[in-house]
């Protein structure tokens, strides 16, 4: 029997859902997350403004630097997953291969001392079980909480 058949689609499914709350909770701060869940040269794709910091990383090590950096200057940054993930992955030589995108809500304090929210979605493109390239999207410093 093939390992993909003894994979139920249940199962890659939470597998994705797994590795994205990984993805979240590298940058909520847990930065060693960055060895076990990155390859160890990929992508960053963030179309925002302000985040052509991100463009040169391809290492672990340069990615958790940077979120550490960034998180020192506004330590009460917090991402969320915010609804439901969309799942397409299968297995490639035993190993998860495909895509996940999920919804999330990045939150803070603002200079006036009210909670700011911001929207967006991350894709995750997953090779051989680690992430290999990022799509981010969101909402930037003008924008909006799509999720309420």
């Amino acid at each position: 029997m093939s390992e993909t058949s003894r994979t139920s689609g249940g199962d890659l499914r939470r597998l994705g859902v797994d590795i994205y709350a990984q993805w979240t909770a590298m940058w909520n701060g847990e930065l060693a997350l960055a060895e076990k869940i990155m390859a160890p040269d990929f992508t960053l794709r963030y179309t925002q403004a302000n985040t052509e910091a991100f463009d040169g990383i391809r290492t672990p090590a340069g990615l958790a630097a940077v979120i550490d950096a960034w998180r020192r200057s506004r330590t009460e940054l917090r991402f969320a997953a915010e609804g439901e993930a969309v799942v397409d992955l299968a297995l490639v030589d035993g190993a998860p291969t495909g895509l996940v995108a999920r919804p999330y809500r990045a939150s803070f304090t603002g200079e006036d001392g009210e909670t700011v929210a911001r929207s967006g979605t991350d894709t995750l493109r997953i090779t051989g079980g680690l992430i290999t390239e990022v799509w981010s999207v969101s909402s930037g410093a003008a924008g909006r909480t799509f999720y309420r």
